[in-house]
């Protein structure tokens, strides 16, 4: 089996790529990323974004499948990224406040063999997420909580965040960062992955 990398250091993604049951590495792909504050078209510029996290890691391996992703959270073509201070996180959530946003998970995967990048897949699936109307207070007490600094749109749909979640449309692990039917689909096509292929141990205990 060739081996499998992964180009990011989010532990959610790495938490949700464990589930395949595939040994990997993580190689995180150290670029640029100056998102415009208004787009047009998110899906190619996430494409854009994983994809040059893959193309940037890619020569370090003469035979490896590397995985990268990119998170766009978008409400009226206008972009969210990781909030840089307090300010910023709570006028993120204020305008995802009683509304519906759509969340874009581009995938990337680059098949690298004998040194050669012998083919590359993208995919951009989208999830429509609804919030819940916010107070000032719940606001605040979220961003106490210390989770919007590191996530697109200010907010983890996996832990916290849950609680300002109204309705999730689409693939619930499109917005944790990582579209999982997607990879699977993917990984099916690239390489004839199936999951009675890998040889695993998991679920075990000391106890």
């Amino acid at each position: 089996m060739i081996p499998w990398v992964l180009a990011s250091e989010s532990p959610r993604r790495q938490v949700l790529l464990r589930l395949l049951g595939q040994p990997f590495e993580i190689h995180p792909a150290c670029i640029e990323e100056r998102l415009p504050p208004f787009t047009a078209a998110p899906s190619r510029l996430a494409k854009q974004l994983a994809r040059a996290k893959a193309e940037t890691i890619a020569p370090a391996y003469a035979d490896a499948l590397i995985i990268a992703a990119d998170t766009l959270v978008v409400l009226n073509k206008q972009v969210l990224g990781k909030p840089e201070t307090i300010e910023e996180a709570r006028q993120m959530l204020r305008l995802l406040s009683g509304k519906t946003h759509t969340v874009i998970t581009a995938l990337c995967l680059l098949l690298r063999q004998g040194g050669t990048t012998h083919r590359i897949t993208l995919d951009a699936p989208r999830t429509h997420v609804t919030f819940r109307p916010l107070t000032d207070e719940w606001i605040d007490w979220y961003i106490s909580t210390g989770e919007p600094f590191d996530k697109a749109g200010a907010y983890g749909i996996q832990e916290y965040g849950a609680l300002l979640v109204e309705r999730v449309q689409g693939d619930y692990f499109n917005v944790v960062g990582l579209p999982l039917p997607t990879l699977v689909r993917r990984l099916e096509e690239l390489i004839g992955w199936r999951p009675y292929t890998v040889t695993t141990t998991c679920c075990t205990s000391d106890t």
